[in-house]
């Protein structure tokens, strides 16, 4: 047993499948599995049920998985540490970014860190919020942006981004014109919302009903320029961020501020307290904290460069 195979089945078994682990891995799927079957027959015992395309674990696999973690995470914070203390700025970097954050603030940032840094690659994954701060807690993820707040116990955090947001209607909507609204003069509008797994989603609904209704929601979308368009097309109303609103196209939506609450959109870029980070993930941070602005900083944080 050598330490790939276990890194191997410990990415198999968190994506439920081989060839998406062996995407992720930057494997083939045959390498994959051969490697997995050769863990198998050393153990003496199957640790997936295979099912067509897609694989579960057998009790023998939650027995191993239970202790593989552990010692693939070691052995990553190892050869990180080591990596650091030779001061190699090279490494693979995972950020996850919701699909309207990452477009508004982030090609620029990755574009002048890899300038800076040619041999460090990024790879991003585009999720909703509450996806990409699951996936950062769990370990498939390095870094992420997300909607605040977050559980500071569990996550560093620092602030990049603080705005509130703004009402969508169509040009020729009864509120068109209007200077300001309150939540409740909405209760009887049908809502353009993001997905479930969007924070906007659970956040708008929750204020909708602290105002005093439950929102009719018609259409959900994970791309808010689909969402915009809904709401120029007469399908409903929405609310987005003022940096998105910005870009809106005025001779067909009408842009209006919310108050009564006002409802705030804060971006956070995350990660774990308890991991350690790769000396191009801490590179990372350090630099979009100087591009983006730092804002925040939990007591303690400490983010060490290597120059």
């Amino acid at each position: 047993m050598d330490i790939r195979q276990l890194q191997y089945f410990v990415q198999a078994a968190r994506l439920n499948s081989f060839s998406r682990a062996a995407e992720s891995l930057y494997i083939s799927q045959p390498t994959i599995s051969k490697m997995i079957r050769n863990l198998e027959n050393e153990l003496g015992a199957d640790l997936f049920y295979r099912e067509g395309k897609s694989i579960r674990l057998t009790d023998a696999g939650e027995i191993l998985l239970s202790k593989a973690q552990n010692i693939v995470e070691s052995f990553a914070s190892l050869s990180s540490e080591l990596d650091s203390l030779r001061n190699l700025k090279r490494g693979h970097i995972r950020i996850g970014l919701p699909p309207m954050v990452g477009a508004s603030f982030f090609p620029a940032v990755i574009g002048e860190f890899h300038r800076r840094y040619p041999e460090v690659t990024i790879r991003l994954h585009e999720d909703g919020a509450k996806k990409v701060e699951d996936d950062v807690e769990t370990g498939l993820l390095d870094i992420g942006a997300i909607v605040l707040p977050v559980d500071t116990a569990k996550f560093h955090c620092f602030t990049f981004v603080e705005e509130k947001l703004e009402l969508l209607v169509p040009i020729g909507h009864r509120l068109t014109g209007t200077d300001s609204v309150p939540l409740k003069e909405l209760a009887e509008e049908e809502f353009v919302l993001f997905r479930e797994d969007f924070a906007l989603h659970d956040r708008i609904i929750t204020e909708c009903v602290k105002a005093g209704f439950q929102p009719r929601v018609v259409y959900e979308s994970s791309q808010w320029d689909l969402i915009s368009r809904m709401v120029a097309a007469g399908m409903g109303i929405a609310l987005l961020p003022e940096t998105i609103c910005r870009d809106m196209d005025r001779s067909r939506i009408s842009v209006i501020p919310l108050t009564e609450p006002v409802i705030p959109w804060q971006l956070g870029m995350i990660w774990r307290r308890d991991r350690y980070l790769s000396f191009a993930a801490r590179e990372w941070i350090t630099f979009a904290m100087g591009v983006l602005g730092q804002r925040y900083s939990p007591p303690g944080m400490s983010i060490q460069r290597n120059e």
